[in-house]
């Protein structure tokens, strides 16, 4: 059973959020090969807020996504394309369809 998710919030600087939603589609391949990551989404929110939700059956999993590659890309370019560093928000999922 899928229990447990990441709610993430990026806020693109001024100019950048065409780069900040080209990062987030290239970011597909990466989530389709993490095992544990069962459901990604790469959101728009508005103009410049951009987020990502995922989930995850357990801690192991939900753990290896925030040390895997799509973090690590987030993070080396995050000074660069966003105004302040991602909001990331581990959350418990109630229930899911």
């Amino acid at each position: 059973m899928i229990k447990l998710g990441l709610l993430i919030t990026l806020e693109a600087k001024p100019g950048k959020e065409a780069e900040v939603e080209a990062f987030l589609k290239s970011a597909l391949p990466l989530a389709q090969n993490e095992p544990d990551t069962i459901n990604w989404y790469a959101t728009k929110i508005n103009a410049n807020t951009f987020g990502i939700f995922d989930t995850f059956i357990d801690e192991q999993g939900r753990q290896a996504h925030l040390k895997g590659p799509i973090a690590a890309a987030l993070m080396a370019k995050a000074n660069d394309l966003l105004i302040k560093p991602p909001l990331i928000e581990p959350i418990d999922l109630l229930v899911s369809k």
